[in-house]
């Protein structure tokens, strides 16, 4: 940030107050930040008054008012109409960090970058792991990239909604090790859920092997929070990661057939008695 002072941040926007955003908006709130919110949706707004927010009907507006600003979004055409000219780059502070939460492609936040640097701008990525009930423990994993100097600003911030904070290197990689995450995640949910049908089918009590195998080598996340998973964004994380391979020319054989499995998962999850029906 050179040639700028790095000031304290002491007034946070969010963009999105959905799932993740709701619990955030509260936590930062508590953490004694002044937090101002826009979503599409104005029937939100009572719901981010009572976490604490300040509701503000226009995202240009709350970018004017803002010393960090939270983009908690679902898609890469979102995103960039957010951060477009006539949007959050209006009227911008210079200084002012946006730290995109969405899962997207790693060269879309780049790209936005790169525009935003022009108004004195800081974008990064600030991907967060564990799911909605860690969002409303406070208890997040974010994965930052960005600058070592604009990543130690924003800390603060993601301290008051993370109990862990890891810096990825520049702005792009947090996208990737969200990516990688999820790669991970929707593996061993659909393999969680092999396993489970075979010892249903062979009569077993599968929630005392569940817990037997949370003690052993095959204990993964998806099996500990067995149940609680909506998957509504498992197909949308799989495209990203199949459009990040085809861009690096890399064959993900087992990525393919875990995204194909989700889609036809999702509407029957946890449902073992239905899982993997053979048709004769």
């Amino acid at each position: 940030m050179s040639g700028e002072k790095a000031s304290t941040i002491k007034t946070v926007g969010v963009i999105g107050a959905g799932r993740m955003g709701q619990p955030i908006i509260g936590h930062l709130a508590r953490k004694g930040f002044d937090v101002r919110v826009h979503d599409v949706d104005p029937g939100k707004q009572a719901a981010v008054e009572k976490r604490g927010g300040k509701w503000v009907a226009d995202a240009a507006a709350l970018a004017g008012e803002s010393d960090a600003i939270l983009v908690c979004v679902g898609y890469d055409r979102e995103l960039r109409e957010l951060l477009s000219d006539r949007r959050l780059l209006k009227n911008p502070r210079r200084g002012t960090i946006i730290a995109i939460l969405s899962t997207v492609l790693p060269g879309t936040v780049r790209d936005l970058a790169a525009q935003s640097s022009q108004s004195g701008v800081h974008v990064v990525d600030s991907t967060v792991c564990r799911g909605g009930w860690a969002a409303d423990e406070g208890t997040l994993l974010s994965f930052v990239g960005g600058s070592a100097e604009v990543v130690s600003r924003l800390r603060p911030v993601l301290a008051a909604y993370s109990s862990d904070i890891v810096h990825t290197g520049d702005v792009g990689t947090a996208q990737v090790a969200k990516a990688v995450n999820n790669m991970i995640m929707w593996s061993c949910l659909v393999a969680d859920h092999e396993a489970l049908a075979l010892a249903h089918r062979y009569g077993l009590d599968v929630e005392m092997l569940r817990k037997a195998l949370l003690t052993t080598h095959s204990m993964n996340g998806a099996l500990e929070n067995w149940g609680r998973q909506t998957m509504a964004w498992a197909d949308d994380d799989m495209e990203i990661v199949a459009a990040m391979a085809k861009e690096r020319g890399l064959a993900l054989d087992q990525a393919a057939a875990v995204q194909k499995i989700c889609r036809t998962l999702k509407p029957r999850r946890y449902q073992l008695d239905k899982y993997g029906e053979v048709t004769k």
